[in-house]
């Protein structure tokens, strides 16, 4: 008679998947002897793959003999109650609990088993390095880290599972194919009567139990903060660490270093991605008030080492760690930040590049578009960026052009773009306008890839560290669907009049306009979207207001003539001006402080001013008299610190300069 065991054990088998390769290596160990050595974080089916693995010794004609870490005390000796036999196998589980005596399992007791034993041992942790320092064993073990179930596994596992085919890419994304979550997505979705998730943050029930069936006991609030950290950042340093929980970042920097789920790569400590989104889920749903001042601090030290960085390629690596750790809040993330540029990096336009270039242009847009990105790579060379692969080909490109007025008559798309900018806000003297034109993965056109991801940090480094911006258009995307509300909540807006067609395709064109809305505002607006924070919907409407500069010139003398008048101030267009608005004090206020630097004039130009304007000492008649000048020079005088107060003023303006309050 069947028993309800043997019946579990059944459907347990018929679901497992995957593991192709380490199933294949413990047979290869069968009548030879050894130690296998699997190591994974919890969920991701090392219990499983050990029932596998019996089965296999059964068929094999061995009698395997599984212990559980949890069912033995972790003392000396605990293990010899299991007689092992010539070409037996041993199958030891939740070896982390059995640390204390792994000294005496390593020098003891395995060394006491017939030569062609084969022992499996699966726990949390990679081995001591006691296991691999001796050259004896490196011989005999051999060390198995258990990763995530690969996509096809993935969809296997779901197929068997009956899971509607047109879920299985949604729930791999989700689960990035860890087993134990995968398992519990598939209940969650037969549970919520086949509705798909968008993100784990959806299934708070789900988190609950990953959280408890994955991570060890923490030990205190502030160990558990530093996993949060870890789980946000994507990787971290002790400063990092250090800019959230403080003073003791070194002792908790050091207690992660040890858990099972936590990886230490060149540039830090990061978390086993499951382990990542639940952790980051949990907080997030728990207390969005700690998460939205955790997220602040770790998006804060990003932004300055990505502002400070050395060089290019660490400005990239970086940004590309701050996609990661703001995408998975936004529509950015289930498309640019799905394929990692593990191997690819960004690079210059070189010579040889052109014919690559226009190549996968003519394949993947036509003939017209191959042709416009020829021109613009013997025009602004400068202006392409080239996505290598790991042997260093060109994987993709893509180019942000300098708009000036004697480029016109050749791109549609560069036309469109001055036209606009024409009729909403032209460029005033010392500002830039930077248009994003082109973008292309050779392999993948513009669905995901490594050059897409390549291609938001591109962008978002230009926004960044570039100066003296009036505009930013990005005009390289076909989809405008797929693609405005990426671009909505890195606030730009669609410029329908800005759209264009070339080869029967219509690209359109977003826009964002940092007279109007500023890197300091935008950094602002970005980091709430990412925390759900109320937020503005992307849209040209601004409170800000840009002059051009003979209007704003005639605007700072009409504040100066009308500065104790309070009405008449309110209604100046400098009110709504950048300089004004990011400057944090009134227009008076501001006018005074233009005028401090005039007080090294030995022509006693600040004294001029105070009198006239800030602090009127009768008719300018009369000032003039009580300066003793003559009308005429006091005009000429008068005029010359307007003006100086005016580029004072119009420099801060245009290019941005902190403005010094009292």
């Amino acid at each position: 008679m069947t028993i309800i065991k043997q019946r579990l054990r059944d459907l347990r088998r018929r679901a497992f998947v995957g593991r192709s390769g380490e199933i294949e290596l413990f047979r290869s160990m069968l009548g030879a002897g050894g130690v296998l050595f699997l190591h994974g974080p919890g969920g991701i089916g090392k219990s499983a793959l050990l029932d596998v693995l019996a089965d296999v010794a059964v068929a094999a004609g061995a009698d395997p003999i599984t212990v559980d870490g949890r069912d033995v005390p972790p003392v000396p000796g605990s293990l010899e109650a299991h007689s092992i036999g010539g070409g037996a196998v041993l199958l030891l589980d939740t070896y982390e609990l059995l640390a204390p005596i792994d000294d005496w399992v390593r020098e003891e007791f395995v060394p006491g088993l017939p030569a062609d034993a084969v022992v499996v041992i699966a726990g949390r942790r990679p081995p001591s390095s006691a296991w691999l320092a001796d050259p004896a064993w490196r011989e005999l073990v051999r060390v198995v880290a258990l990763r995530n179930l690969a996509p096809r596994d993935g969809r296997a596992y779901l197929a068997g599972q009956d899971v509607p085919a047109e879920f299985h890419e949604r729930l791999l994304e989700i689960s990035h194919g860890h087993p134990l979550t995968l398992s519990m997505l598939v209940d969650a979705v037969r549970r919520g009567g086949g509705v798909l998730p968008r993100t784990l943050g959806d299934l708070p029930d789900v988190v609950r139990g990953l959280l408890a069936r994955t991570l060890d006991e923490v030990p205190s609030p502030r160990h558990r903060l530093a996993l949060e950290v870890c789980a946000h950042a994507n990787v971290i340093t002790e400063n990092v660490l250090r800019s959230v929980v403080g003073d003791s970042a070194g002792e908790l920097f050091t207690w992660l270093r040890t858990l099972s789920f936590v990886g230490e790569g060149p540039y830090g400590l990061f978390l086993h991605d499951t382990v990542r989104d639940v952790l980051d889920a949990d907080l997030r749903w728990r207390d969005p008030e700690r998460y939205a001042e955790m997220h602040a601090h770790v998006r804060a030290d990003l932004v300055a080492r990505i502002r400070s960085a050395p060089d290019p390629r660490e400005q990239q690596r970086l940004l590309a760690d701050a996609i990661v750790v703001t995408c998975p809040r936004t529509r950015l993330a289930a498309y640019v930040a799905a394929a990692r540029p593990v191997d690819h990096h960004i690079d210059v336009l070189r010579p040889q590049d052109a014919a690559a270039i226009v190549e996968m242009t003519t394949r993947a847009q036509g003939a017209e578009q191959a042709e416009l990105a020829a021109h613009w790579i013997r025009r602004q060379p400068g202006a392409f960026r080239v996505f290598r692969g790991p042997a260093g080909e060109p994987q993709g490109f893509a180019a942000c052009l300098d708009l000036c007025t004697e480029d016109l008559g050749v791109d549609p798309c560069v036309d469109s773009m001055w036209q606009y900018i024409q009729q909403h806000g032209p460029a005033r003297p010392g500002e830039h306008v930077r248009a994003w034109r082109f973008f292309l993965d050779r392999d993948r056109g513009q669905a995901s890839s490594p050059s897409l991801t390549l291609f938001a940090v591109c962008q978002i480094l230009d926004i960044l560290t570039r100066d003296h911006l009036a505009w930013t258009l990005v005009g390289a995307y076909a989809d405008a669907g797929l693609w405005e509300p990426t671009l909505g909540y890195l606030d730009f807006w669609p410029a329908a009049e800005a759209a264009y067609t070339i080869g029967g395709t219509t690209y359109p064109v977003f826009v964002h306009d940092w007279r109007r809305t500023g890197l300091t505002e935008w950094l602002e607006l970005t980091a709430a979207r990412e925390v759900g924070a109320p937020a503005r919907p992307a849209q040209e409407q601004s409170a800000e207001l840009v002059l051009s500069q003979a209007e704003f010139t005639d605007s700072v003398r009409a504040a100066l003539r009308d500065l104790h008048t309070p009405h008449a101030l309110r209604r100046n267009p400098l009110m709504r001006s950048r300089v004004v608005r990011s400057s944090g004090s009134g227009l008076d206020e501001l006018l005074a402080m233009a005028a401090e630097p005039l007080r090294a004039d030995r022509r006693g130009l600040f004294e001029l001013v105070d009198r006239t304007f800030l602090h009127p000492a009768g008719s300018q008649e009369h000032v003039a008299q009580s300066l003793h000048l003559s009308f005429s020079t006091y005009r000429r005088h008068r005029d010359l610190a307007v003006a100086h107060i005016t580029d004072w003023m119009w420099e801060r303006e245009v290019y941005g300069h902190q403005v010094e309050t009292v």
